[in-house]
């Protein structure tokens, strides 16, 4: 099969892409012959490829692919854009403003809106570059970020290099913190909302759950926050103390927690014995397969083959793969999860502004493509998880159940500048295979859930509940 040569980066979100083809067009269905055996990039090749959730960018044609691998000092060239912007007074330009220049490059190249929120991106540019104050990097960086908080997108933003560095250390497989992975809420108040607690971090073990609210950061108030401030307030130096005020179920409690090094497990698997006929869908004796993805990172791709090929050796025929609280992280760890399960069809559309413009599709290379699967979902479920999620779905391959999952259907792009700093930008959405775009919509369940504690996410537990007369049903 021919292969396409990939040539990118991932951001905080967890997703990467393969550059279209030059020819392919807007249109659902439409194919290059290149993509027929499309692979997610290696991980771990450059800096840039070790964030977490996404990839590509304006159009995602050969102007983003280029951007992507720019060397320091083209990016500069290409952040001047000599040939073609109306340039300053050679004395203006300044270290720090070359730096504001690279800045709003990536995102002139990238941003999924074209109208930059209805504004002038130009226009911005030249007005910051005359009247914002560059005389030292802590200014440039300000500028930086008031620039890209007119776009209205709290996922695009600065990373300033220790941002930056803590995002790729998260994405490696341990993180020092409190275990949470943070959202914005719907509204206008901007509430800060827990997506989900960590498996075994001290946030879950205090009780915090998807859906509380986070009023307050050791006594700030967290309305008027970027989800990044949030960030650096809850982590911390290892042993140290944060204490949160969360409301939760019309409930305000104050929570102090205790900063610690949390190793994320991606997964793990256990086969059950033999389990309540109501589960479904074969008899009681067929044997049944529980893996628990927890989380998207390096690890995640190899360690669930790993699973499911020593599982289906043992005879599985039936998986439930639990994606409970697994706010995502690397976009292609989902989509090749998607493509242990599923033998062809796409796994997910890409769309920018203009409409489908790129997919990922199964390879035909599926460890287990008939035994029937269930997905457990809850409204800690987001991003590559959802991924995988509607394309099992959407293709007829698993039941999901649960509680509608998050909504976070949107792909960042992180681009380094040339300081250590970088930019995540907003470069595109993504639908199901049917087309479904889940972004604060989410994925709604085959069946629904309404008691999940029932189910705990520790293997032998849970397969212990399986056997008992409250297993409930998770197969068609």
């Amino acid at each position: 099969m021919t292969r396409l040569t990939w040539h990118c980066s991932c951001d905080a979100f967890g997703t990467a892409r393969p550059r279209r083809c030059a020819n392919a067009r807007s249109t659902r269905n439409v194919h290059c012959s290149s993509f027929r055996s499309r692979s997610p990039p290696s991980h771990g090749a450059t800096p840039s490829d070790s964030t977490s959730r996404t990839l590509d960018g304006n159009k995602f044609g050969g102007n983003l692919q280029h951007l992507l691998s720019l060397s320091t000092s083209c990016a500069l060239a290409a952040a001047m854009g000599l040939h073609s912007f109306a340039s300053p007074p050679a004395q203006a330009i300044t270290t720090e403003q070359l730096l504001f220049l690279e800045a709003w490059r990536a995102v002139d190249r990238a941003y999924v809106d074209k109208t930059f929120n209805n504004q002038s991106w130009f226009k911005l540019r030249e007005q910051y570059l005359k009247n914002e104050p560059m005389h030292d990097r802590n200014e440039t960086y300000t500028a930086i970020s008031k620039s890209i908080k007119t776009l209205n997108d709290p996922f695009t933003r600065l990373l300033e290099p220790s941002r930056y560095s803590a995002l790729k250390r998260g994405n490696q497989g341990s993180v020092i913190g409190v275990g949470l992975e943070v959202g914005f809420g719907e509204g206008t108040d901007s509430q800060l909302v827990v997506v989900t607690p960590a498996p075994g971090g001290p946030a879950e073990k205090a009780g915090l759950k998807s859906g509380d609210i986070i009023v307050s950061i050791d006594g700030k108030p967290t309305n008027g926050l970027s989800l990044y401030d949030a960030g650096d307030m809850l982590q911390g130096a290892e042993g140290s103390q944060v204490t949160l005020d969360v409301a939760s179920d019309s409930k305000s409690n104050v929570v102090k927690l205790t900063r610690e090094r949390i190793a994320l497990k991606p997964v793990s698997f256990q086969m059950c014995g033999p389990v309540s006929d109501m589960v479904g869908p074969a008899d009681a004796s067929a044997k049944l397969a529980y893996v628990r993805v927890a989380t998207f990172n390096k690890q995640t791709t190899e360690n669930a083959k790993a699973a499911f090929r020593q599982l289906k050796a043992d005879g599985a025929s039936r998986y439930v793969l639990d994606v409970r609280n697994n706010g995502g992280g690397l976009f292609p760890a989902g989509v090749e999860l998607a493509r242990m399960l599923i033998e062809s069809g796409d796994i997910v559309l890409i769309a920018d502004s203009q409409g489908v413009m790129d997919s990922y599709e199964a390879t035909g290379t599926a460890i287990d493509s008939k035994a029937p699967v269930a997905v457990l979902v809850n409204k800690g479920t987001a991003s590559a998880s959802e991924v995988m999620a509607g394309a099992l779905q959407d293709n007829k391959r698993a039941t999901i159940a649960g509680e509608t999952t998050f909504g976070k259907g949107l792909i960042q792009t992180i681009v380094e500048l040339s300081d250590g700093s970088a930019v995540s930008v907003t470069v595109a959405r993504y639908q199901t295979p049917a087309g479904t775009d889940i972004n604060k919509v989410g994925i709604k369940p085959d069946i629904v859930l309404e008691d999940q504690t029932l189910l705990p996410t520790d293997g032998p537990k849970f397969c212990k509940v399986m056997a008992s007369g409250s297993a409930p049903k998770l197969f068609l």
